[in-house]
């Protein structure tokens, strides 16, 4: 199979566009087009809706790209292996995030890696809602949760510590919670959802942050969102520890029930698609993740 057509042909399904997709890869654009429709030919489907408008991936063209992705990462992995790896790293990886942690921590050193792999491209989706590895066609993904799907392989980042949180301002208006019992008579966030999260007191007594139980709740699905409504005094509200560093650092977000644990195994994960073979391009930005911000996780600061 012609491998430079494959990635044409990916290049072309994710920017929507073939003649743009040519050029990234060095072709012009009537050889672009000939080449994928040589493609199409052989495969005897349409990849591409085309009309003179837009560009659009037909139902067999979704469906056969995660495995025009896997073709080219085997080629690229067995190259490797050969010794035959290229000196620069290129293509398009494609990679999603929780949008606070990437704003926080990723967007800030995305220009120390993009200047070591100047002709690799990324293809950064970040949001809060959590993208489906597989069906997104995603290369790598960083999840801040157990990792349990069967289907995928991860790579430890850090530890995702969550600790219960809210401005002085609010905690001198409403009081100072001793006990995980008090937090019923406050003002809580919910992030995404109302559901309990476990609590484990200092000498091993089991409690629970509860929103749905206590006098008010607002649920908020962003988390920036939710640190900046702690911060103005809307309540209190359970956060990943590297989300709100700099504010108990600063003094503008105080811990609640300090002695009290969050009792869930919360790793943060770059994941992959276990049917995958660890792509060079894949490779290289998870090791890079990994020294900048796993070696040393500036959040694990003590304060």
């Amino acid at each position: 199979m012609d491998t430079d057509a494959l990635r044409l042909f990916i290049r072309a399904a994710d920017m929507l566009n073939i003649s743009a997709a040519g050029r990234d890869l060095g072709m012009a654009p009537a050889v672009s087009s000939a080449r994928l429709a040589k493609l199409e030919q052989n495969l005897g489907i349409e990849l591409l809706h085309r009309t003179t408008r837009k560009v659009s991936l037909s139902v067999e063209g979704a469906n056969f790209l995660p495995f025009a992705r896997e073709i080219i990462a085997q080629e690229e992995a067995a190259f490797a292996a050969l010794g035959r790896q290229m000196a620069t790293i290129k293509g398009t990886l494609r990679f999603t995030a929780p949008s606070s942690f990437a704003q926080l921590y990723i967007a800030p050193i995305l220009p120390k890696f993009l200047e070591q792999h100047p002709d690799l491209m990324l293809d950064l989706r970040l949001s809060d809602v959590q993208f489906d590895l597989i069906e997104g066609s995603y290369d790598l993904a960083l999840r801040n949760a157990p990792l349990v799907d069967t289907s995928l392989k991860g790579r430890k980042l850090a530890d995702d510590q969550r600790i219960l949180c809210a401005a002085p301002q609010y905690l001198d208006t409403h009081g100072v919670p001793d006990t995980p019992a008090d937090l019923t008579s406050h003002r809580l966030i919910a992030f995404q959802n109302l559901q309990p999260r476990p609590l484990t007191g200092p000498a091993g007594e089991n409690a629970f942050f509860d929103p749905a139980s206590a006098k008010g709740q607002l649920t908020i699905d962003d988390g920036q969102s939710q640190v900046r409504a702690t911060l103005a005094g809307a309540g209190i509200s359970l956060n990943a520890r590297w989300s709100v560093h700099e504010q108990l650092m600063s003094g503008r977000l105080v811990r609640v029930l300090p002695n009290f644990e969050v009792s869930e195994d919360s790793v943060l994960w770059l994941i992959y698609p276990k049917s995958n073979v660890l792509s060079p391009k894949v490779r290289v930005f998870m090791d890079f993740l990994v020294a900048e911000i796993g070696a040393k996780p500036p959040w694990e600061t003590q304060v």
